[in-house]
């Protein structure tokens, strides 16, 4: 056996061990999630504001609903843990400000 096999298998088993502590948790996944999306709401905002999809009234009560889903997703994961439960009425909460964005976005007001 050549004398660099013990120290490459050593790397790679620490490399291994590494990974697999750093692996997220469902809680992290779902944190993770629920930034992605309010993230995708922000800039679909920031699009509808730039072209004038928005009045500035619509986008005052967009932003404050996207703070409504911020504060409740602190709430939420305060404790360290999500549970299904919460995960639902995060997801139902951001669904609902989906929706508003849409439906404000195309109403026909300029």
């Amino acid at each position: 056996m050549p004398f660099w096999t013990k120290p490459l298998t050593a790397t790679v088993l620490l490399l291994g061990a590494a990974m697999a502590a750093h692996a997220a948790t469902p809680a992290e996944l779902q944190a993770r999630r629920v930034d992605n999306r309010q993230a995708r709401q922000d800039a679909r905002i920031d699009q509808g504001a730039a072209s004038g999809q928005l009045t500035v009234r619509e986008q005052r009560r967009l932003r404050h609903q996207q703070q409504h889903v911020s504060n409740l997703e602190g709430r939420v994961e305060a404790d360290g843990k999500v549970t299904g439960k919460e995960a639902v009425h995060m997801e139902h909460a951001q669904d609902r400000a989906s929706r508003n964005i849409y439906r404000k976005k195309h109403n026909g007001r300029n």
